[in-house]
């Protein structure tokens, strides 16, 4: 079968092989393990730094750094982000709910940040 394949058969070619599946396996412990200790927040817990072309969203840490995740990483997660004069409204082509694990900039501390299931909307007053 081809290596580029997606899908059920490239989902039966990982876990059909005791080896890779191992790896996969490995890989899913791990990140679950990353986000057990996180502190969950939503969306509307940051607050937003809007400086032009890129937005970022921000969540203070107990060591006060920032927890962090930007538009344009948002955007390689599917979102897209809609801007006006008093929102910012995040969507998703995905109806179902999505999370991250966002680590702190500067302690081992981490956050696992949700978002609604299709569309989610901070005021614009929701600066730093």
């Amino acid at each position: 079968m081809a290596s580029g394949r997606r899908g059920p058969w490239r989902a039966w070619e990982l876990l059909g092989n005791i080896q890779s599946r191992g790896v996969y396996d490995t890989k899913l412990r791990a990140l679950r393990q990353d986000a057990i200790g996180a502190e969950d927040v939503t969306f509307e817990d940051l607050t937003v730094e809007d400086v032009g072309d890129v937005v970022e969203f921000l969540y203070q840490c107990r060591c006060n750094d920032y927890y962090s995740i930007d538009s344009l990483e948002l955007g390689e997660m599917g979102f897209v982000l809609l801007r006006d004069r008093s929102t910012i409204s995040l969507q998703s082509q995905n109806a179902l709910p999505a999370s991250v694990v966002l680590p702190c900039g500067s302690c081992s501390f981490k956050v696992r940040l949700f978002f609604n299931a299709a569309n989610t909307t901070l005021q614009r007053d929701h600066h730093l």
